[in-house]
């Protein structure tokens, strides 16, 4: 079968995407507003780009009712500031409630339960229940469209990584005591370790 994504809805693309790029892993951004309100929300479309500069991305879509910005973007936009909060198994649930369109100005971390930690390098905490924090000023950020379905590619550079000390050992992170969660179509997830195994590169 061949599909041309020219010929859907944004909405069946994005079924075809979710479906064969997986498993993803999650940035659990917090961010502040202008006024100082936190913001806390997942988005599965993130990973990293290198590591000198030590950049990440996440890419935020338009809202699917009106194409416009969610907060976690407008946020980053003005202040120049995000943290990348690592999900593991223990907070999966709370995780999940922050993807609740809470109006703009709600504190995600009071409305499910999640700890604020004060952020080492800039102003927005990250969740103190998460194991691995990316704390990050924005590198750049592009824009592919204002529509429902639309998204935009935020590059953050990395300037603080916060890590639990019994995950850290030999300049790694112990993966196993991380549990991270991945994400799957549809409301499915992932443990990515709990079928694991290794291949070695050749050379």
């Amino acid at each position: 079968m061949d599909i041309k994504p020219r010929t859907l809805q944004w909405q069946d693309a994005y079924k075809l995407m979710v479906g064969s790029i997986l498993p993803r892993p999650i940035a659990f951004v917090s961010s502040l507003d202008e006024g100082g309100n936190a913001n806390l929300a997942p988005y599965s479309f993130f990973t990293a780009i290198c590591a000198d500069p030590m950049l990440v991305c996440f890419s935020p879509m338009r809202k699917g009712k009106d194409g416009s910005k969610k907060d976690t973007l407008t946020n980053i936009e003005n202040t120049k500031e995000f943290v990348i909060n690592i999900v593991s198994e223990e907070f999966v649930d709370k995780m999940n409630n922050c993807a609740i369109e809470y109006e703009s100005g709600v504190d995600e971390f009071e409305q499910v339960g999640l700890t604020k930690k004060e952020s080492v390098t800039v102003k927005p905490p990250g969740v103190s229940e998460s194991k691995v924090q990316l704390e990050c000023v924005l590198h750049e950020v592009l824009h592919f469209g204002d529509h429902p379905g639309a998204g935009s590619l935020v590059i953050g550079k990395v300037e603080c990584v916060r890590i639990d000390n019994e995950l850290y050992y030999d300049g790694k992170i112990d993966s196993e005591k991380l549990k991270p969660v991945g994400r799957l179509a549809g409301q499915m997830y992932t443990k990515p370790l709990s079928d694991s195994f290794e291949l070695i590169r050749k050379r």
